[in-house]
């Protein structure tokens, strides 16, 4: 079956006669007020300073010197916690009462671990994948009663 061959949709013989029509008007000229705003956006935008763009638009030795000194924070963080973490092991074992509901707080979360390990080392694999499935199918059907919200709200007049 070829293209003249195929059954015509309503839609799409009324889409044809929009396009036409649409294309035989003649093209409209922006408002003037319109067109001073975008230009003064854009000869704003122009004149901001390096740092206030995106980076992707920053010299390669801005870029390259942001990376070095994001690196070196990931470098001096990464020890503080460890650091932070003994320190509060250590206030803990003291028995600090400012920290008390910190330490409460960790054993709950704590526990709420320790039982859904207990639980999930309880249910069978099978279990667990069906649940899987079944949450995916549960996220497919909220993306599409989502999909038809925003048709039925935002797209038909």
């Amino acid at each position: 079956m070829n293209e003249s061959q195929k059954p015509q949709r309503p839609q799409d013989l009324l889409e044809r006669q929009v396009d036409r029509a649409l294309r035989g008007l003649a093209p409209r000229r922006a408002p003037r007020s319109l067109e001073v705003r975008v230009i003064a956006e854009l000869a704003r935008r122009a004149a901001l300073p390096w740092w206030r763009r995106r980076i992707l638009q920053w010299p390669p030795a801005a870029r390259a010197a942001f990376i070095v000194v994001c690196g070196g924070l990931i470098r001096f963080a990464w020890p503080a916690t460890g650091w932070a973490i003994a320190e509060f092991g250590a206030l803990r074992r003291s028995g600090a009462p400012a920290l008390s509901w910190i330490h409460y707080g960790a054993a709950a979360v704590s526990g709420a671990a320790q039982l859904l390990n207990v639980i999930a080392g309880a249910l069978p694999m099978s279990w667990i994948a069906a649940g899987l499935v079944f949450a995916a199918m549960l996220y497919a059907a909220l993306f599409g009663l989502g999909a038809v919200a925003y048709r039925t709200l935002y797209l038909n007049p």
